[in-house]
């Protein structure tokens, strides 16, 4: 006689904490946090708002949980990067681009609201500093790699970039002009402004490719 495999209710926990985690980042995103009622996310869910006060006891708690998860798929992102990346130059310039696109698809209201869910907040500017030092620690193998010159401050130079970019995300250029244009324009220009005659030639080579792909991984 076959033995009847009895389920797992941790893993069926598991499950349903994925889901949840799933379809609130969908209306984070779409909606701003405020935007995101409690009792809405459990019909759509299918399952009770008791049932979904036991997975997460309150909304900053369910918040904080969609921001962990955003970073460990921008993790696994950027191990990706690494592995099919030509050079140092590639790895921050993909990551420029998927750091735009995922702005461009959040509310604007989700980054205005944060600062009032502290747990929320400090986890996503812990993330926020380690992407920047990060990056800054490419430049630095960009200049060892021969790409970059090594008079540059760095530090003072993402920040600009990252000015830029906020720019970009809230002014009315992107629709005046197409995204490729505008990332080309700002972004590009200024790495070429930093790279040496080696990292220039990658960086046109860079370009060519990405006017190929329309920008798109």
């Amino acid at each position: 006689m076959a033995e009847q495999v009895k389920s797992n209710p941790g893993n069926n926990r598991s499950d349903l904490r994925e889901r949840i985690v799933e379809m609130a980042n969908h209306y984070f995103r779409e909606r701003g946090i405020k935007g995101l009622k409690m009792d809405e996310l459990a019909a759509q869910l299918g399952i009770s708002k008791r049932t979904l006060y036991e997975v997460f006891e309150d909304k900053e708690t369910l918040l904080v949980a969609c921001i962990g998860q955003n970073q460990r798929n921008a993790e696994l992102y950027m191990q990706e990067v690494l592995a099919t990346s030509q050079n140092v130059l590639e790895v921050i310039l993909r990551g420029y681009k998927r750091s735009i696109e995922m702005s461009r698809n959040t509310n604007s209201k989700f980054i205005e609201e944060l600062h009032k869910y502290p747990k929320a907040y400090e986890a996503m500017m812990n993330r926020h500093h380690k992407d920047t030092q990060q990056t800054i620690d490419f430049f630095y193998q960009g200049v060892e790699q021969g790409l970059f010159r090594k008079d540059v401050n760095f530090p003072i130079f993402q920040e600009l970039v990252k000015n830029w970019m906020e720019m970009m995300l809230t002014s009315d250029i992107l629709r005046k002009y197409p995204f490729q244009d505008v990332f080309e324009s700002i972004i590009l220009t200024s790495l070429r402004g930093i790279s040496t005659e080696k990292g220039t030639k990658l960086l046109d080579e860079f370009i060519v490719e990405l006017k190929k792909t329309n920008i798109r991984d």
